[in-house]
């Protein structure tokens, strides 16, 4: 059964070099993912604007209230770079997350939501270029990478805590083809050059395979490519009005999330993948 398609802030949320991680340890590790996560919902504001949110074993996606894009962008991330410096202070595995962000049409069903702008979330998070500037940013715990879309409705105009100037944007290759997303790691003026300075992080050895020639970063000013599954991103009006949410709990082992999109109503609860 479909339901009607609404805008939605899609958050993918993975954790570098968690292949490395052994299995006695990622109940913990699984644990500090939401606490990061959803602290920084709730510290941001922005508790009650989760339309949806999708255990991913070592991850979390999530869709968010679209007009609420500024505070994501700015408050929402700022606040998960805090709780990653917390979080790791004095552990012996600091946890490293890298998140992909998009906004665009997402269509609900019985087990969740679909749409390019889903795929281009998570695609981007988890591409190579994405894990090469974080395992050459030593030290740092977070990752933000957004579609160009985002950059130039969102980012480029500035707001509460986003500084535009921080990002830089690579090439990196997609399934459906290239695509320049903007990445920035918090705390850092720019990020680095994906593969320059450090050694890859435990478990990221295989983000340097197949790695091909890469053009030099661009501005702002460049054409844009690859706004697939992109789309409004200011009041949120076009769809806004099909969103209607009940509460997302967390009983250590998933996510459990109970409303209604529209005129369906969905109860998903998330496993380990």
């Amino acid at each position: 059964m479909q339901g009607e398609a609404g805008y939605g802030f899609i958050i993918s949320l993975d954790t570098q070099g968690s292949g490395a991680v052994p299995d006695p340890q990622r109940p913990a590790l699984r644990n500090r993912i939401y606490e990061v996560a959803e602290g920084a919902f709730e510290r941001a504001g922005l508790a009650e604007e989760v339309l949806f949110q999708e255990d991913r074993g070592d991850g979390i996606l999530a869709v968010v209230e679209p007009r609420r894009t500024e505070r994501v962008a700015g408050e929402w991330v700022e606040h998960l770079h805090q709780n990653l410096r917390a979080a790791n202070a004095g552990a012996a595995r600091p946890l490293r997350l890298r998140v992909g962000l998009a906004v665009g049409p997402v269509t609900p069903d019985g087990h969740g939501f679909s749409g390019a702008a889903v795929d281009l979330a998570c695609r981007i998070g988890n591409c190579a270029e994405a894990k090469r500037v974080l395992a050459a940013a030593e030290g740092a715990p977070l990752l933000i990478a957004v579609t160009d879309g985002l950059y130039q409705d969102v980012i480029a105009p500035g707001g509460r805590w986003i500084e535009p100037d921080h990002y830089r944007q690579y090439t990196t290759e997609l399934p459906e083809g290239p695509y320049r997303p903007w990445f920035m790691v918090p705390g850092r003026q720019t990020p680095p050059l994906p593969g320059e300075g450090d050694a890859p992080a435990v478990g990221e050895a295989d983000a340097q395979a197949g790695a091909g020639e890469r053009r030099a970063p661009t501005g702002a000013g460049q054409t844009r490519e690859g706004r697939t599954g992109e789309g409004q991103t200011g009041d949120g009006n076009s769809g806004g009005d099909h969103f209607h949410f009940g509460p997302v709990t967390h009983d250590g082992s998933g996510s459990i999330l109970q409303g209604q999109f529209g005129d369906i109503t969905f109860d998903h609860r998330g496993g380990e993948r």
